[in-house]
């Protein structure tokens, strides 16, 4: 197929760089930033959209930087201190450019097929490329709701860039499905505007968004919220006229006689994200059907030698601060795996997910010679006054009391020389509750 296109007389170029990044966003900033400050001059960054920057762009609410840089900012301020760093390092980039493809060669280098109106065709060989593509919405073909078509249905991340770049409110009586934190910030947002918001529903036990964004976002604008209950039906036809929500039992399923009606003119869909992994299934990087992004080592290196991923392709984050800390390791352990003279082993320890957790990442340790490692997990439910425990073979290496863990909000565990040192053929990662009862 290449050698067809490299022989017509269709316009095309031929790039070699030591690092790609694919995905300008949050992750993809930060991970090109390390690369070149650890000392990789030839490294590419491609968007495929007009700007850098990613979804922070239209994230003009603040909460974003208060791990990373100490201090509260909004989301397009947060985004601009990176994109400057970009161009103060001279930073290639390429902006709206679409990547197709991406094949791993014998030679062991990397050809990322691209394509833009201004070059036409790109193909790029590197050494190292680091998959930092972001995720998408769930949308409502997905949900499978009774009814119409009717005008009036959006993605929360779609009526976010109405509102906050377009200058457009979608509509006048809003009702959310999902307490997703994009969810959550519109249902503030929205009010803000003059906006009805009558009604957030979850068919979850409890919210799937920050704790402070329920409170700062719905109990400080007296929003109703709806636990344990769903959409079943849609009303209307050229426009959205109402929903039918009813209330759900513990296995989700629709409880008959408990539907009610909510007029409304508009819902918003806040009901989960998806990692972008198309690039990555195609090249076949292995996925965990868990977290929907690449099975990845302490280093993020995924599957296939010297293709790295981070952000919410991977999985998705709650802060962006940690999307950014991770892609720095990616960013960093990318420059490293070029500078190599010779391949190095992996020892392929697996991490499991034990007691009340739902995914961890990594999925793997390749390596014992680290200071540090970092594992991030995600509980199954709420639970309160549990110790988060790391065990090897019979050995408990890491405990840790928590007063709460919610679904919504990723867990940390960090471990230091000492108990990397002890980690022997598994690891497994569990939460334990007290022996009283849990409310």
């Amino acid at each position: 197929m290449i050698e067809k296109i490299i022989n017509s007389d269709e316009k095309s170029i031929f790039l070699n760089y030591e690092v790609v990044i694919i995905g300008g966003g949050p992750a993809g900033l930060a991970a090109s930033i390390e690369v070149k400050k650890s000392g990789v001059e030839k490294a590419l960054l491609l968007e495929r959209d007009t700007r850098l920057g990613g979804i922070l762009l239209q994230c003009i609410h603040n909460g974003f930087g208060l791990h990373y840089f100490g201090e509260e900012l909004t989301g397009t301020e947060y985004a601009a201190r990176f994109v400057s760093k970009v161009h103060e390092l001279n930073i290639e980039f390429k902006i709206d450019t679409t990547v197709l493809s991406i094949e791993k060669l014998e030679s062991s280098e990397i050809l990322v097929t691209a394509i833009n109106t201004k070059d036409g065709l790109i193909f790029i060989k590197t050494k190292a490329l680091v998959l930092a593509m972001g995720c998408r919405e769930r949308t409502r073909g997905a949900l499978v709701i009774p009814g119409e078509r009717p005008a009036g249905i959006f993605t929360a991340g779609a009526a976010q860039r109405f509102v906050n770049i377009e200058g457009y409110l979608p509509g006048k009586k809003i009702v959310i499905l999902g307490s997703g934190d994009i969810g959550l910030i519109m249902a503030r947002r929205l009010t803000l505007e003059g906006a009805e918001v009558k009604l957030i529903c979850e068919i979850m036990p409890f919210s799937a968004g920050l704790a402070r964004n329920i409170v700062q976002c719905v109990e400080n604008f007296n929003i109703p919220v709806k636990f344990s209950h769903t959409i079943t039906k849609i009303h209307g036809k050229q426009r959205l006229e109402g929903v039918t929500i009813s209330e759900v039992d513990s296995n989700r399923k629709s409880i008959a006689g408990t539907e009610s009606f909510v007029e409304c003119d508009t819902l918003l869909l806040s009901v989960g994200l998806i990692p972008e992994n198309e690039l990555s299934i195609n090249c076949a990087v292995a996925i965990d059907a868990a977290t929907s992004g690449p099975v990845v080592n302490e280093t993020m290196e995924t599957s296939i030698e010297g293709i790295f991923a981070c952000g919410n392709s991977v999985h998705v984050h709650d802060l962006v601060d940690f999307v950014t800390e991770e892609s720095i390791r990616a960013g960093a352990m990318a420059a490293s795996y070029v500078k190599l003279k010779e391949r190095k082993k992996y020892l392929r320890i697996p991490i499991r997910s034990a007691n009340r957790v739902r995914y961890t990442v990594p999925q793997y340790i390749d390596s014992l010679d680290h200071e540090k490692i970092v594992i991030m997990f995600r509980v199954t439910d709420v639970y309160r006054n549990v110790n988060v425990v790391v065990s090897t073979g019979t050995e408990r290496i890491y405990s840790a009391k928590k007063r709460i863990v919610r679904p919504g909000e990723m867990q940390v565990i960090e471990l230091d020389k000492m108990q990397i040192e002890k980690l022997k053929e598994s690891v497994t990662v569990s939460v334990e509750l007290p022996e009283e009862d849990i409310d």
